[in-house]
């Protein structure tokens, strides 16, 4: 059940040529075509890949993403709502007709296919449950801006994350339900985007697998997003829900789940998703769960009244467990004090704080830094990757005060 253990585990089977859906020498090829250790590049898409408007106060866009701006979450409670939640596409939002929607399950762990339509799914036992899904490159933009690395793929900030409260039916209910064998080692969600094609390889369909373990522990087949019907770039009709793993498990409209008694693979869990570079295997690193971050709920270069008593908000997370205490700093991080942690926290997904700062006249840096149950702290410095996944290093907010 755990994300770092089960990839590298599967590691050493694509190595060792047990392979299933996902060769070394689709690897090969792959790597020929786009660059050993390569981003994935964004395909050419017409204009309007998203659905949902993107107003500029609420989002920055890039590319086929949209990412929250941070201070379109201040006041905005624990749950990020529907209309600035984070949009993460390979391709475009595929528009599906829900009234002839249906879920396959098939594979080698089951003696027969079987097929679930929304209405089914809604007639099986629910389940609400508060889950953050984040992007594996949240934060990618750090490595160049504050550490001067050169990293390829989306230039997220920070805003790549949503936390909300997610309702569905568990994926082990209906993997039941369809007769899943004892002999089941690993289900790869399908999603139902269009293909994606990178450097004229087609990688065909958005899939990832995970280990039947997984699956029966707290997997979701949602439906609903905050209370409502999962708009198309959430999801629609139906989406994967995969607590504490990183956002790419979380497989958007669903439309096969394949069921193996065989290890399963895709450029997703080989080529993908891996940490690439100096200090890291030729053949990638499987990293763990998502790391831990805080941001301030603001722009970079905001301008606040000088002398005057203001409350800076922020929210902390970690992939780790619940958030001890936060740490903010006004002056570059010359001295720190704690912030007050405030509100509810369901799921223990992230925790909000504020603290107070008269700020003098002048340029100012603000940082916060995190820790959590575990002890873990975030770094001064991320370790670098070409892929530029997983930066969980403080963030350098500039600010000015007139």
């Amino acid at each position: 059940m755990n994300e770092g253990v089960y990839d590298e585990r599967r590691l050493r089977d694509f190595l060792a040529g047990r392979t299933r859906g996902f060769s070394r020498r689709n690897l090969l090829a792959l790597t020929a075509a786009v660059g050993a250790g390569a981003a994935i590049p964004g395909p050419a898409l017409a204009a309007g890949p998203i659905v949902k408007p993107l107003p500029p106060e609420l989002f920055r866009q890039l590319g086929t993403n949209a990412e929250t701006r941070w201070s379109a979450l201040k006041d905005q409670g624990y749950y990020v709502p529907v209309d600035r939640f984070f949009v993460r596409n390979h391709t475009v939002t595929p528009t599906i007709d829900a009234s002839t929607w249906s879920l396959e399950l098939s594979g080698s762990g089951l003696a027969q296919a079987a097929h679930f339509s929304l209405n089914d799914l809604r007639k099986l036992p629910r389940e609400t449950r508060p889950v953050a899904i984040e992007c594996a490159g949240n934060g990618r933009s750090y490595y160049t801006s504050q550490q001067g690395q050169t990293v390829s793929g989306t230039a997220w900030g920070l805003g790549g994350i949503g936390v909300g409260r997610w309702t569905g039916v568990r994926l082990s209910t209906v993997l039941r339900r369809a007769g899943i064998s004892r002999k089941t080692v690993d289900v790869q969600p399908i999603g139902l985007d269009p293909n994606f094609v990178s450097g004229g390889v087609d990688l065909g369909p958005v899939r990832r697998p995970f280990p039947i373990g997984k699956a029966f522990d707290d997997v979701l087949l949602a439906y609903e997003l905050n209370g409502e019907p999962l708009p198309p770039d959430h999801g629609f009709p139906v989406r994967v829900v995969v607590p504490h793993w990183i956002g790419i498990s979380s497989i958007k409209w669903v439309g096969r789940i394949e069921v193996s008694t065989e290890p399963l693979f895709s450029p997703w869990n080989t080529q993908f998703y891996r940490l690439f570079g100096e200090g890291y295997p030729a053949e990638g690193q499987p990293f763990d769960r998502q790391v831990i971050k805080s941001a301030f709920e603001l722009d970079p270069g905001t301008t606040f009244p000088a002398g005057v008593r203001t409350r800076l908000t922020g929210r902390s997370w970690s992939a780790d467990g619940p958030i001890r205490h936060v740490q903010v700093s006004t002056d570059g991080g010359t001295t720190w004090r704690r912030a007050r942690p405030y509100g509810a926290t369901p799921g223990g997904v992230w925790q909000r704080w504020e603290v107070d700062w008269t700020p003098a006249a002048g340029q100012h840096t603000l940082l916060a830094r995190a820790t959590d149950v575990r002890g873990n702290t975030q770094p001064d410095t991320a370790r670098h990757n070409t892929l530029g996944y997983v930066f969980d290093a403080v963030v350098r907010v500039p600010v000015s005060a007139v």
